[in-house]
């Protein structure tokens, strides 16, 4: 592990646990500093679990005749295909549906690691998350504490799901609008996070022999929250409809120095649907593996995806979203030509999360004229318009865990 990616690491436990430091710090310290030295940042985004799949069906959405139509922002007019923002910006966390275009905010959570234990001066303990799930019946988000980990199929009506303690010994089906597991999926490999493939048919989890949350810090080192070694076994890809799958063994990664980059290594599914890839920041880069195990060439698809930015590839894959840019405006991010890795446009917002057409992108960023990096919230941005659409309202960064949280996106 290289100096940035340790201070990003560490970094990041300690805004998430601090009480006064928000969502996204360690990545946007080191944006900052980056930009210092070049102009040119390379802005890795929160892990966020944002699930861009395919899904069972699409529900009716009723947001409670609460949804907000911001003037300007986009370009295009709302259609059947593309309907109208779906907006709360005085909410924070939100508490009704936020959504745009094909895309909506299925779940958020928080988290806090719970210190369990001390022993010379080490002190270990698990990371935790708290789900809130939407109801696609009444367009409200509810808390859901159930589960450790929540993958939302698109169509807002099924959620893979983990139960508290991880890694879990099974895999549930979870009925978004009824609450009720409707299906368990046992495995011999415990489990410690999910993704579904684009078209949401398939599932991939990824396998530990531990539990990938685990978290230590040290008295002589400024309790600073780390990282443990990862324990990653490899993972399972299962056929939604059947429950049927198969286990392959792909061991924990490590980078050209022989260290191991983050306990989590979580396996997610490429847009063919054929190769999985659990991306790192390590050299010599990202590996991709087919649904048996075996490694294989970089798709042609993935091969200029950067990493960290949740975003990935436009609905028609044209595009990548890419890294922070921060030069048109003080906040921005690029855009790129998915065939040559080239800028194609510079776009509003620090972090690009999730698109919700082909122009348009849901992200992360701070008000206009705001100095304070730190205070951002969800907002839509569209390739040529300096306009953006509030979808929430801000991080409040100094309320605990209930003033930072993270979204969890799925295709509607």
């Amino acid at each position: 592990m290289n100096v940035e990616e340790l201070l990003r690491d560490t970094l990041r436990e300690q805004a998430e646990d601090g009480p006064h430091t928000p969502s996204g710090f360690a990545d946007r310290v080191l944006a900052v500093r980056r930009r210092r030295w070049t102009r040119r940042i390379t802005s890795a985004a929160v892990a966020v679990a944002a699930v861009l799949t395919a899904a069972i069906a699409v529900p009716s959405l009723d947001s409670g005749g609460h949804d907000v139509q911001p003037s300007g922002g986009v370009d295009h007019e709302p259609t059947a295909t593309h309907p109208a923002p779906s907006a709360h910006p005085a909410q924070s966390p939100v508490h009704s549906l936020v959504a745009a275009g094909r895309t909506a905010m299925a779940a958020y959570y928080t988290s806090k690691t719970d210190w369990q234990s001390v022993h010379d001066g080490v002190h270990r303990g698990i990371r935790v998350r708290t789900y809130w799930l939407l109801d696609p019946k009444s367009g409200h988000y509810k808390k859901d504490p159930r589960w450790s980990w929540v993958a939302v199929a698109p169509g807002l009506r099924t959620a893979a799901v983990l139960e508290r303690h991880l890694p879990a010994r099974r895999i549930g089906l979870l009925d978004l609008a009824s609450g009720k597991v409707e299906r368990w999926i046992p495995v011999d490999h415990p489990v410690g996070g999910l993704a579904f493939s684009h078209d949401g048919t398939k599932l991939v989890a990824t396998t530990y022999s531990e539990n990938p949350d685990k978290r230590i810090k040290m008295d002589d080192i400024d309790r600073i929250p780390v990282s443990v070694e990862s324990s990653r076994t490899g993972f399972y890809v299962f056929d939604v409809a059947s429950g049927k799958g198969s286990w392959a063994d792909v061991g924990l990664l490590r980078d050209d120095q022989g260290n191991s980059i983050n306990a989590r290594q979580d396996f997610e599914f490429c847009r063919d649907g054929r190769t999985v890839t659990g991306r790192q920041p390590i050299t010599p880069g990202d590996r991709f593996y087919d649904v048996s195990g075996r490694e294989v060439s970089v798709p042609a698809a993935e091969r200029y995806r950067p990493w960290g930015v949740a975003a990935g590839l436009s609905p028609d894959g044209t595009r990548f979203a890419g890294e922070f840019a921060g030069e048109k405006w003080h906040t921005s991010s690029w855009v790129l030509d998915r065939r040559t890795g080239k800028h194609v446009a510079e776009v509003r917002g620090q972090m690009l999360l999730a698109w919700a057409d082909d122009r348009s992108l849901i992200a992360w960023d701070i008000a206009e004229g705001d100095k304070n990096e730190f205070h951002n919230r969800l907002v839509l941005v569209t390739v040529g318009s300096d306009k953006e659409v509030p979808l929430s309202g801000f991080l409040k960064g100094t309320d605990g865990t209930v003033g930072r949280w993270e979204p969890v996106f799925a295709e509607r």
